[in-house]
């Protein structure tokens, strides 16, 4: 019985052993790992290259350092374990003031949960760097220059920091170019600047992000250069959508060199992202723009949106760090983080940097503080109407509300500036006719008038244009339309020398040559006549007067009336209720009714039209001259 004890025991001690050795195992490897990296703590700091957080108050993060401090502005580097995820994390920290007790103040660039007092921090001993150049394109990085969209590191040693200072000024080019950007009603009426900055105003469904898309094709076709696309403190739901669409419309494109084909690089900092993110992911991206334009010479767009997330990010941060709040609120630093930013954005001897800013206006109080102290920086605002989309029209940007300080005769040339400003007078005079048109219709203008309507509406509808990257939603080839093209398309419509090309032609075109086509190709069809003359020939659409309406209305009521009456012969012979007899009798009463109805129908119709002609006649003579009266008299009281 002995033996058999000690052979069980011999036989299962090893394996309770073997059991045990695992957490005894991993727990030495634990210990042994925390001592190395107390060893590594405690050499750094007698160095003077790692601290200790002393403090963690949400986003806020203070660190002591027995050694000197490290400059404002430094990235400080924590690796810690996230209980939750069960994985080493990376968080970078930048450090914002300078505390008693060798102490420092930092704002962190991703969550702190995680974080505990005494825990190793690393000093960088340089700002936030993040990678720069071709290698970027096509990709997506978040604050601190680590990518987010799942394909792996980025392929380039080169990096530079964010925070830079603004061009000198013998570096800056001194000459007002236009940025073309083959888009007709931006490059007419609003043109961008070369190293200008351009608000962007547009509420949901107008076709901003398009706008955008096209805009970086576009740059890149025109003039080679990439663009660049921060998004700062918006949705991260809208962030994927814009990738995704950038790949459908040909500017990502996928492959196994991340910079092949592809012409703009993103950066993202969404509304979900602490503070200190989003207050500086738009520097993230303006680092990546400003490689592209002093290295490779490039002219470079780059994208804001939301410019007003960027100021709202820096109230939050100050308010973190205890700053005493300036007026509404905003952080009292607000013109200084603005202007150290929007220099940046600027021409250069080698290349330019043209931002379009999407802003948002809080309230719609264009006097808060902070688009106020955007709209001192801005050289353009490119409005998005609602009202203009709603007609179908796209771009749907409002040729009377967009504006641009380079729409100065010395800058554009007189004959740019003639033109676009008559484009704006005709649409405004449409607009101011209006409501005459609504009130008493088009018979009632003066011919004068109505050449002006008439042209008003076809270069209304001139003003829209096919996007290239819109062609897999639309069916139809994008066009880019050149400067010297647009303003010679114009001129034409303005002096009437497309007079007889119908309306419809107009529509979705590039240039004058489309609309030929296009008024060619509608001639063919029934709706359209065609009248020869000696000199020319001439395509009109065949106009209907008050009177043939008149007519088509009752063929139409006399048709609906012929259907009312079948329905309810149908729900007599279909009820329950009655009796066949009484069926039959109902049904002859009813079709009786009708038949007399029917009889008498157009000798009362005849007399309702004779009745409106003599009404149109009346109004012709004196509406008009009564209409103007009254508006004199209620000018005259306002």
């Amino acid at each position: 019985m002995f033996a058999a004890k000690s052979m069980r025991t011999l036989v299962e001690v090893p394996k309770r052993v073997k059991v045990a050795q695992r957490p005894f195992s991993s727990s030495v490897v634990r210990r042994a790992e925390q001592a190395a990296e107390s060893a590594a703590s405690e050499a750094g700091r007698a160095r003077g290259d790692t601290g200790v957080i002393s403090q963690v108050i949400g986003a806020v993060v203070d660190v002591e350092f027995e050694a000197p401090l490290p400059k404002i502005l430094t990235a400080l580097e924590v690796v810690f374990t996230d209980p939750a995820e069960k994985r080493a994390n990376r968080l970078i920290l930048e450090v914002a003031q300078h505390l008693g007790g060798n102490s420092v103040r930092t704002i962190a660039m991703d969550a702190t949960e995680g974080l505990v007092r005494g825990q190793p921090v690393k000093n960088t001993g340089a700002p936030i760097t993040v990678p720069v150049g071709p290698a970027t394109l096509g990709r997506i990085m978040n604050v601190i220059g680590d990518p987010i969209d799942g394909r792996g590191p980025f392929k380039t040693d080169k990096s530079l920091p964010i925070h830079a200072e603004a061009p000198a000024y013998v570096d800056q080019s001194t000459s007002s170019d236009i940025l073309v950007t083959g888009i007709k009603v931006v490059d007419l009426l609003a043109p961008y600047a070369k190293g200008g900055k351009i608000g962007l105003f547009g509420g949901a469904g107008v076709g901003k992000t398009v706008l955008i898309m096209e805009l970086i094709n576009n740059v890149a076709k025109a003039h080679g250069g990439f663009s660049v696309f921060a998004g700062v403190g918006e949705r991260t739901r809208e962030g994927n959508d814009l990738y995704h669409e950038m790949i459908v419309g040909g500017v990502i494109k996928l492959g196994e060199n991340n910079e092949d084909g592809s012409k703009a690089a993103l950066v993202y900092g969404q509304m979900n992202e602490p503070p200190g993110a989003r207050a500086r992911v738009a520097l993230t991206g303006l680092t990546i723009a400003e490689y592209f334009r002093d290295v490779e010479g490039q002219d470079v767009l780059l994208f804001i949106d939301n410019i007003f997330r960027f100021t709202q990010a820096g109230s939050e941060v100050s308010a973190l760090l205890g700053r005493i709040p300036s007026a509404v609120g905003y952080q009292p630093t607000l013109a200084t983080d603005m202007g150290s930013m929007q220099e940046r954005i600027t021409t250069t001897k080698k290349g330019s940097i043209t931002s379009v800013q999407a802003i948002y206006v809080p309230a719609d109080d264009l006097t808060d503080p902070a688009p106020a102290t955007t709209f001192a920086h801005l050289d353009a605002t490119t409005v998005l109407s609602r009202s203009i989309s709603e007609l179908g029209i796209y771009p749907a940007v409002d040729p009377l509300d967009s504006t641009s300080r380079m729409l100065d005769p010395r800058i554009v040339g007189e004959e740019h500036y003639k033109v676009a400003r008559a484009v704006q007078k005709i649409l405004q005079d449409y607009k101011s006719l209006q409501d005459i048109i609504a009130i008493l219709g088009m018979d009632e203008l003066s011919e004068e008038d109505r050449q002006t309507v008439y042209r008003a509406r076809k270069i209304q509808k001139f003003l829209s244009q096919p996007f290239q990257v819109a062609e897999v939603f639309t069916g139809m080839k994008g066009k880019f339309v050149g400067l010297a093209e647009t303003i010679t398309s114009f001129k034409a419509i303005l002096d009437g020398k497309y007079d007889h090309i119908p309306e419809p032609a107009f529509y979705m075109v590039g240039g004058l040559e489309d609309v030929e086509a296009k008024a060619a190709q509608m001639s063919k069809e029934p709706s359209t006549e065609t009248k020869k003359d000696d000199k020319k020939t001439t395509t009109t659409t065949t106009a209907k007067t008050s009177l043939d309406l008149y007519d088509e209305l009752m063929q139409q009521f006399l048709k609906q009336s012929n259907t009312t009456r079948d329905n309810q012969i149908k729900e007599i012979q279909s009820s329950e209720n009655l009796s066949a007899e009484q069926k039959k009798q109902k049904v002859t009463e009813i079709k009786a009714e009708w038949d007399a109805w029917q009889k008498s129908f157009p000798e009362e119709s005849a007399k309702h039209k004779q009745l409106l002609q003599e009404n149109l006649s009346r109004k012709q003579s004196g509406a008009q001259k009564l209409y103007y009266s009254a508006s004199k008299q209620a000018g005259a009281k306002a």
